[in-house]
């Protein structure tokens, strides 16, 4: 069985962002890095995104994306609901990109101006991950952040299971991380 990705406590999301700050295209890292962890986006679904898919001309940054099937992972085209703090940083990004063709790839790489494919993303989280020094992170941390983050306040195994873009519950609860302190919490509630 596959190890499962880190989930980030704050403590290491915050160092990673300190990370970012001060390397190359901090702007663009920060705001791929946030889209799997406030968004709870694939690196597929990160790497297939385009201008069109989060700006309105007149509206400004969108408060949902449709992904479509051939943006999924799972080939079924699905709404993600963008909370207002990624707005915020989808807003900061773009002022950074200047003007920009709705149908160019949201993030580009360096060399080529094209977009990243799922591949090269995942190996950017890599190296973003590994220069910070943490151990066990990987690109699939900020999505695995994300679901545990949510049950963690409460929000039902199927709310989860739908944001996720999951067709099986099964497959979502082996997302969710369990600790000591959830657990102390827990038999309180008896």
């Amino acid at each position: 069985m596959a190890k499962k990705a880190k989930t980030l406590t704050e403590r290491d999301l915050k160092k990673v962002l300190s990370y970012i700050a001060v390397n190359n295209h901090a702007e663009r890292n920060r705001a791929m890095l946030l889209t799997t962890y406030y968004a709870g986006l694939r690196v597929k679904e990160v790497a297939a995104l385009k201008f069109s898919d989060i700006w309105e001309e007149g509206l400004g940054v969108k408060s949902e994306i449709r992904l479509t099937a051939e943006q999924t992972k799972g080939s079924a085209a699905r709404t993600v609901f963008i909370p207002d703090k990624l707005r915020k940083e989808f807003q900061a990004y773009l002022m950074t990109v200047g003007r920009f063709n709705p149908s160019s790839p949201l993030f580009a790489t360096q060399k080529s101006r094209n977009g990243f494919t799922p591949n090269t993303l995942c190996q950017t989280f890599h190296y973003i991950y590994k220069n910070c020094g943490l151990t066990g992170a990987s690109s699939h941390s900020g999505r695995r952040t994300f679901l545990t983050n949510l049950a963690n306040k409460g929000v039902g195994v199927r709310v989860l299971m739908s944001l996720a873009g999951h067709k099986n519950i099964s497959t979502t609860q082996a997302y969710l991380d369990v600790n000591d302190d959830q657990l102390r919490k827990a038999v309180e509630l008896v």
